[in-house]
């Protein structure tokens, strides 16, 4: 499996989530492989489950970048996109986060609304200038 389709894969995982935020996510991975609807490598198991354990952070990370916007007036699509990027930009620190951004853009132009990629384009771009210092420079 590449890791382009591992991150399709968590995204799958969390969009189910986001739906059913009492349900842990180790239930709705089990579920999921036992009904077979996905395969699952340990990338796609850990990028899911720390993009959960680590919801609050990453949220309050995306809120923070996002201009003119509330987080619940997102696209459930655009959020749980931006949950996992954001989550290997913070916990995955062997993976560019230009590749983590570039990820979340095109899985979105696949699975977003027309122009939401330029929107978590533009949040990550922010995120990612505030992680590593560089706030305010374009």
């Amino acid at each position: 499996m590449t890791r382009r389709e591992a991150r399709e894969q968590a995204f799958i995982l969390l969009f189910e989530k986001s739906f059913n935020e009492d349900v842990p996510m180790s239930d709705i991975i089990y579920s999921a492989s036992q009904e077979r609807l996905i395969d699952f490598d340990d990338f796609s198991r850990d990028l899911a489950t720390k993009a959960c354990e680590h919801s609050a952070e990453i949220d309050a990370l995306i809120e923070s970048n996002l201009r003119g916007w509330k987080l619940n007036r997102i696209s459930r699509v655009s959020v749980v996109l931006m949950r996992l990027a954001l989550c290997e930009m913070l916990y995955f620190p062997e993976i560019p986060n230009s590749v983590s951004i570039n990820e979340a853009v095109e899985l979105c132009k696949t699975y977003g609304g027309e122009n939401d990629y330029s929107f978590i384009n533009g949040v990550l771009g922010s995120a990612e200038r505030a992680l590593t210092g560089n706030a305010g420079k374009e």
